[in-house]
């Protein structure tokens, strides 16, 4: 009987188990859960392209002053002026490497979640191309850097290999042309993209623009291989209007601000971004119609009138560049003792200072034009690539007229000023007689071109290109800032070092990657195509 219980009691036991595991899984899955199946990957698209779009701040500190286009003499922004840390640091300098990547894997993961789907090869194929866009910017920065293991860790590689810069940037056009040449109007175009809604003929006319900027950075150490795929990116169909530029609109409501935008709009930091001299000066010189469109000095002087949300005085004639290299500190470089300082400048005598704030009235930054939380992102316009194509027509290769392109270049880089907002437009009548009165010149195209290339990508915030075109061509010629405590030499960083976690993270890779940098892992080193 006692055993009959027992038996009786387990055979029960046993029967609430199996009617407890007959329907496990469907029990215990969450219905919400989203799998790799499940799991939409246009997604992954626009989340790259705002990450990447969106990393602004390191190009802001660092990039924009060592190229000259901003200067600074406040706080954090004063030192990527004078090559100095203090409180910048590494870590804003990292976001290159760090925000970038990020973006990157976005994409790695979107094309591992449609391999081999015949249905996503348009969205494949804008994959490659858009981690070429984001990639480009890394391996200019650094050198060698991961990339053919990059973004492999589910697959076991958590210690990726850095590739040499010259195999990356034969791999790129390699990639290019290849996924270009497969993007099909016909076919599923994608369905969450910020930059141009899916649209397939603009995405085939962004990556052969595309191809042509890689192949225009090896004009100083392969300008065979540069001729070759600049000459294939125009028989392509590079950009052909403004409409093409290739931008990612913030959107504040929904989280995703603009960080170049959020750091000009708190008082502490928008006092500290000024024009540099440099360019201020330069655009004058020329009598550019966007001094206007993009300058203004405040509307009082000192510090409380430059942390007033106020618009200031855009009248061209009054626009003074800061120069840089110099501080508030009361010292041998401070502002005061600068030869621009307002109501000593000889090109403007009407303007008056204020002794107890120097930076009163120089030129900031536009609010009507830059101050939108909500406004674009540029990361490569018509203009840039009709200024290319400029430069390769003028190197004789088979790229058009170096003229017409100088030309349509010149007018598109002014009406693209309206696309951050309409404050910034620019009278049709003037762009043409500025255009009109302004011919690209045989004798002096290159200079010409690469100073243009300076405004634009100056003024449309894309620091990071302002930087390496600067390092390929050596326009606009820069007089290397001199101050105390520099991580230089004294003269211009030509790259960012490596991240310092990389050491522990990657060791071997690193220090392979190390000791083929001739000087080691520095500022002064150059990247293999900067000769």
């Amino acid at each position: 009987m006692k055993k009959r219980l027992i038996y009786s009691c387990l055979l029960v036991g046993a029967t609430f188990i199996v009617g407890c595991t007959k329907n496990f899984e469907t029990i215990n899955t969450n219905p919400t859960k989203v799998d790799a199946a499940t799991f939409p990957p246009n997604f992954l698209l626009a989340q790259s392209q705002i990450k990447f779009s969106n990393s602004g701040y390191d190009q802001l500190l660092f990039q924009s002053m060592w190229s000259q286009s901003l200067a600074g003499t406040y706080s954090y922004y004063s030192n990527g002026d004078k090559y100095v840390y203090g409180g910048s640091g590494r870590g804003y300098l990292e976001r290159t490497w760090n925000t970038s990547y990020g973006a990157s894997t976005l994409v790695d993961e979107m094309k591992n979640l449609i391999k081999g789907k015949a249905e996503f090869a348009n969205l494949d194929a804008v994959g490659t191309i858009m981690r070429i866009l984001i990639l480009q910017r890394v391996t200019d920065a650094y050198g060698d850097i991961p990339f053919s293991q990059e973004g492999q860790a589910k697959s076991g590689v958590i210690t990726p290999v850095f590739d040499t810069q010259q195999s990356i940037y034969t791999s790129m056009l390699t990639q290019l042309e290849a996924a270009t040449a497969a993007l099909d109007a016909t076919k599923d175009k994608p369905s969450s993209d910020l930059m141009y809604s899916g649209n397939i003929t603009q995405w085939k006319k962004l990556g052969y623009s595309l191809m042509l900027k890689v192949a225009m950075r090896l004009t100083k150490v392969d300008a065979a291989t540069a001729q070759k795929y600049a000459e294939k990116a125009y028989a392509g169909g590079t950009m052909s209007s403004i409409d093409d530029n290739a931008k990612v609109k913030a959107d504040e409501a929904n989280g995703n601000s603009n960080s170049d935008v959020n750091a000009l709009l708190v008082k502490d930091d928008y006092r500290e971004v000024r024009w540099s001299n440099t360019l201020i000066s330069y655009m004058q010189s020329t009598a550019d119609p966007r001094v206007s469109a993009v300058a203004e000095i405040s509307a009082g002087t000192g510090k409380a009138a430059n942390e007033t949300y106020a618009a200031g005085d855009n009248t061209a004639s009054l626009q003074i560049g800061m120069p840089n290299g110099y501080d508030q500190n009361g010292g041998t470089t401070d502002i005061s003792k600068a030869p621009n300082y307002p109501g000593t400048s000889p090109a403007n005598p009407a303007v008056t200072g204020d002794v107890a704030a120097p930076d009163g009235k120089y030129s900031r930054p536009r609010f009507a034009v830059y101050d939108d939380r909500s406004r674009i992102n540029m990361l490569y316009t018509y203009g840039e690539s009709e200024l290319l194509l400029a430069e390769a027509a003028s190197r004789g290769w088979a790229t058009g007229s170096a003229a017409t392109h100088y030309a349509n270049a010149l007018a598109a880089d002014m009406a693209s000023i309206a696309q951050f907002s309409a404050a910034g437009a620019i009278p049709a009548g003037s762009i043409t007689t500025y255009v009109a009165a302004h011919p690209l010149v045989a004798a002096t195209a290159l200079q010409q071109i690469n100073m243009e290339y300076f405004v634009v990508t100056s003024t449309t915030f894309n620091f990071n290109e302002t930087w390496a075109n600067w390092r390929r061509s050596g326009f606009p010629v820069l007089t290397p800032v001199k101050y105390a405590g520099q991580f230089t030499d004294g003269s211009i960083p030509r790259r960012n070092p490596y991240p310092l976690g990389l050491p522990s993270t990657n060791a071997a890779n690193y220090a392979a990657a190390v000791a083929l940098i001739t000087g080691g892992d520095v500022f002064t080193a150059r990247v293999w195509w900067d000769k």
